[in-house]
Parts: structure tokens; sequence; C-alpha cells
């Protein structure tokens, strides 16, 4: 009756995702609240912790990369990773993958991309390069960035959660793997992208609409760019800003590793690094306001501070529904996949890449799945190794960013198959996440 009930109520679970998922946006989050009063009214499951933590982390993160966005930061960002691509065209599949990467790094969203991506489309197509190849890569690795970021979600649960599991490992640790792995798993997908798909002056359905005056002036009659804007002193010292409190995040992470620990101490134990990342992204907020005529009201309209609300819900409410699930049956899941995860504890990332299709969120997958991975007996230094698997919503492609990929190709080569799955972001997405996974796993081996 049991076993009945626990796939009963996974169900429920699996189905308030899928919907959620559909209609994408709060929606996801949202209706996986439907799916925790199912389970805690409906069939009296306790229900479990919302993630608070995490939550606090991402909205201070946020709103720094937001305001910063609003003072006009943001515009002088996309400015350097323009100039670099428009001086080197020829490796663009190569270039561009990691200015989209290093750009989500610094900010801890991918959605920052938007403005970039239609600048790669523009200079392959006047070049003559193939758009798909590195769209197609560039997107995913606007993503890939997530687990590398010290202010990114999935970084600061993953930091959170271990430690109070036993596995002292702090934001610079965590991306100390993660960002030379991801780098790995990106070049070989740029690799795999540098002669994908037919050369422009050889694919007939792009010579059929290159045929059309109309279409020809669709996709040569203008010039994405932004090195037109022009960026002030103030904007740029936002920036400094902003570097300046990762810095400062960073220099309490190293000063942990070198055992001089200067975090301050409170009845003997030292303030959390989670609450060090708010202070600081706060404070660092705050100095844009004051100095940098930076709008707060600009910012709360902005992309970034907006996407990172969303993604506040969305962990919320995943993230809770999880919880109330997997913590109500972890006696029953431990007797039952104990034996798999000693034998294989790696074995746990397929699970990790599993829920992240259906969730869309690294951060949310990180917060419901990484305290279950602990409670099974999986040592932390094998789920840092797996870390990289938590991005695998790349598999049906409904997310923003590959969608916003779509279109801003005029060459139409970047696409959505019509069987669905067989669209231009799958075998770079599978071949980074694998190869990602693969050398994050071997240099745990190797430090820890």
């Amino acid at each position: 009756m049991e076993i009945t009930m626990m796939i009963l109520q996974l169900l429920v679970v699996l189905m308030a995702l899928y919907v959620g998922s559909r209609y994408g946006s709060l929606a996801l989050g949202a209706i996986s609240g439907i799916g925790l009063a199912i389970l805690v009214f409906g069939f009296g499951l306790k229900p479990g912790n919302p993630p608070t933590d995490v939550i606090y982390i991402i909205i201070a993160a946020v709103t720094c990369a937001g305001i910063m966005q609003a003072s006009g930061g943001m515009d002088w960002l996309i400015q350097i990773a323009e100039r670099l691509l428009r001086k080197h065209p020829k490796y663009i599949t190569i270039l561009a993958p990691l200015c989209t990467f290093f750009l989500t790094v610094l900010v801890g969203t991918g959605h920052v991309v938007y403005t970039l991506m239609p600048i790669i489309c523009d200079i392959s197509l006047k070049k003559g390069i193939r758009p798909e190849r590195p769209c197609g890569v560039a997107s995913i690795a606007s993503q890939v960035g997530i687990t590398c970021s010290p202010i990114a979600a999935a970084v600061a649960s993953f930091v959170i959660i271990s430690n109070e599991n036993g596995f002292d490992v702090n934001n610079l640790g965590v991306i100390a793997i993660t960002i030379p792995a991801c780098i790995c798993g990106l070049m070989a997908a740029a690799a795999w992208s540098y002669n994908r798909g037919l050369d422009l002056d050889k694919d007939p359905q792009f010579q059929a609409r290159l045929a059309d005056p109309k279409m020809k002036e669709y996709m040569y009659g203008s010039t994405a760019s932004v090195l037109d804007k022009e960026v002030s002193s103030h904007a740029k010292a936002a920036v400094y800003i902003f570097l300046g409190a990762l810095a400062v995040i960073v220099l309490f992470s190293v000063m942990q590793i070198a055992e001089h620990d200067i975090r301050p101490e409170y009845n003997g134990k030292p303030l959390g690094m989670n609450i060090i990342i708010q202070i600081v992204m706060i404070a660092a907020a705050a100095l844009m306001i004051l100095f940098c005529k930076a709008e707060p009201k600009k910012a709360v309209a902005g992309p970034v501070w907006q996407s990172g609300m969303v993604a506040v819900v969305a962990i919320y409410g995943i993230a809770w529904l999880a919880d109330t699930y997997f913590s109500n049956y972890l006696d029953v899941m431990k007797s039952g996949l104990t034996g798999i995860v000693s034998e294989y504890p790696w074995s746990i990332a397929f699970a990790f890449f599993a829920v992240s299709v259906l969730i869309n969120s690294q951060g949310a997958v990180v917060v419901a799945m990484l305290p279950l991975a602990y409670s099974l007996g999986i040592p932390g230094p094998v789920l840092l190794g797996v870390l990289p698997s938590v991005y695998g919503y790349f598999f049906i492609p409904n997310y923003p960013s590959d969608i916003a990929t779509v279109n801003f190709d005029r060459s139409g080569t970047t696409v959505i198959g019509k069987y669905l799955l067989n669209h231009s972001f799958m075998i770079p997405g599978l071949i980074c996440v694998t190869v990602s996974t693969l050398v994050a796993m071997f240099m745990t081996k190797l430090i820890y």
C-alpha cells in the first residue's frame, strides 16, 4: 500500500512540474504550489522546508546585477565582448561560447546574453559562417556558466547544503572545479560545432531564402551592434563596484582555504558565506545607486532582475514540493537506492540530469536533489564532480535562451526540428555536459 501511495504522489509531483514547464516563467513555481497543496492537504504529508537561504542569495545577487544593468554597466560588458568577436570573426564558433559563458559567470544568470546573441548571429552571417555553429553552442554556454558563478543559486545552494552535510567546501572551491571542467566541455562542443551543417553557399534551404529579395534584405539589411552606444563613466564605475564585490566574496573564500579565516565570529562560529554574499551584494547595489546614477525603477523593469525573480519563485515552489515528497519517503528511498549508489555513486548524475530536463532551473535541481543524494551516503566530492550534470533543460528546447537564439538567427539555420528533439542545441549540449561532468569527476578524484 505504501509503495502505491508513493508512486501516486510522485505522479502528482511530476504532473505539477510538467504543467508548470508548459506554461513557463512564474507558472513553474506557482503550479508546484498546487502539487504541494495536494500532497499536504490531500495526502497528509508533512510539509518540507522552503529553501529560504538560497532565495535570499538570489534576491541579493540579482538586485546587484539588475542595478548594474540599470546603470548601463551591462552595455559596457557586451561592448567588450562584441569588440572581441568582431576582431576575430573567423573564430567566432570558439569565442562566442566563451563570451556568453563568462558573462554568465560574472553576473550569475544566463539571461544577460540576449543582447549579445543577435550580434553573434550577425557577425557569423556577414562572415559567411553558418550561424548555427556559434549560436547553438553559445546558447548552451550561457547556461553552463551558472554552475561556475560564485553568486549563482546553484553554487550557493551546493555550498550551503554541503556544509550542512559535513562537506566543508566554499564557493571558490566549487568553481575551481566547475570552471575548468565546463570550459573543457564547451571547447569539445565548439570543436564539434566548428564544421557542423552545410556551408551557407552549399545549403539549398539557405540559398532558396537568399533568392527571395525581401528575405535577403531581412537577413543582410541591418547590423546588430551595441558599439554605437555611449557608455558613461558612471556605467563603468558600476561594473568596477560589481567586480569589486565579487573580489571581496572570493577573498573570504581564499582566506578560508588558506586557513586564515577572516570571517567574523559569533559564539565561536564564523559567519556563513551565504550571509556574507548577501551583505556584500546588497551593499554593492546601494553604492551603485548612490554613486553611479543607477535608477532602481529601471532595474526592476530590466531583464536581469525580472528573470532573477522568476528563478526565486521557481526554486521556492519546486524545491519546497520536492523536499516535501523526498523527506516523507527518505527511508524507503534509502533502502531501495543505497545498493546502487554505494556501488556506483556517480550514477546520481543521471538523476540530476533527468530532473533538470523537467525543472528548467539548475538551482532548483540542486536544492531539490542534493539533500537526497547526501542522505543516500554519496560523498561530497563525488557530488561536486557530477555538479555539471544539473544542466539538462536544453534537451527539450523550450528554454527562453534557446527559443530567443532561434529567433535571432535571421539565416534560419538555428532550428527546433520537426521532431522536437532534433534541434540545434541537442548535440552541443550533450557533448558539453558529458565532457564537463567527466572532467569534474576526474579533478575531484585527484584533489579529494
